[in-house]
């Protein structure tokens, strides 16, 4: 029996993931965590078979996560399962450590299939990943500016995008207003780009971001 640890902060994903399991004879989740505390705290207590990670959880991102998992418990299977789509945070994640990427966007025979694989061993990504993959690995001539944003600075440009204020984004991820402003300045310069409108834009133009309603 492949005993999973479930971490997302929605219940309702959280029970749907039980139901979809309940019809496997292999697959059961032992355990679940609504944000990123209880789940390291989780990892460090027992001894699991998969873990299926939000990107986004309260109290700590997915990103920062995986590599307190992969320092704590390094042959812990990890599979991100997330409403962003791939070419938010895929690559992130598998650089992090992550062996897998799904989106909820996917079906239940996918997931179970995805959670088989990763606890196995193995690496589960989709064709759009693996054309992501095959193509950090070529020639860097036409690179995309938020690809050069480290992860920190990516999830500030991400918040920025979203309209989130620096005050709470500063609150979210426990830095200083000055710092996050730092942050801010580095995402501008490194996508040579002059304010926030210029960073919604350049989201929505590459399908970062949807266009407020």
């Amino acid at each position: 029996m492949i005993r999973v640890l479930l971490a997302d902060d929605h219940a309702i994903i959280r029970d749907g993931v039980k139901q979809i399991l309940a019809d496997t004879d292999d697959l059961v989740v032992a355990g679940e965590a609504s944000n990123g505390a209880e789940a390291l705290k989780l990892v460090a207590e027992q001894d699991w078979d998969l873990l299926v990670l939000d990107i986004s959880m309260p109290g700590k991102n997915g990103l920062d996560l995986i590599k307190l998992v992969r320092h704590d418990k390094p042959r812990l299977p990890i599979l991100i399962f997330s409403m962003h789509q791939e070419e938010q945070y895929a690559l992130r994640a598998l650089h992090a450590g992550a062996s897998g990427y799904l989106t909820k966007e996917s079906d239940g025979a996918v997931l179970i299939a995805a959670m088989r694989k990763v606890a196995a061993g193995g690496v589960h990504v989709s064709e759009k990943v693996a054309q992501l993959l095959a193509r950090e690995r070529m020639p860097k001539t036409d690179e995309q500016p938020h690809t050069l944003l480290s992860d920190r600075e990516f999830q500030i440009f991400e918040k920025i995008v979203a309209g989130t204020r620096l005050t709470d984004i500063a609150a979210e991820f426990n830095l200083s207003i000055k710092t996050v402003s730092t942050h801010k300045s580095r995402i501008l310069q490194k996508m040579h780009l002059a304010n926030d409108t210029d960073l919604v834009r350049y989201a929505i133009a590459r399908g970062l971001a949807t266009m407020p309603e």
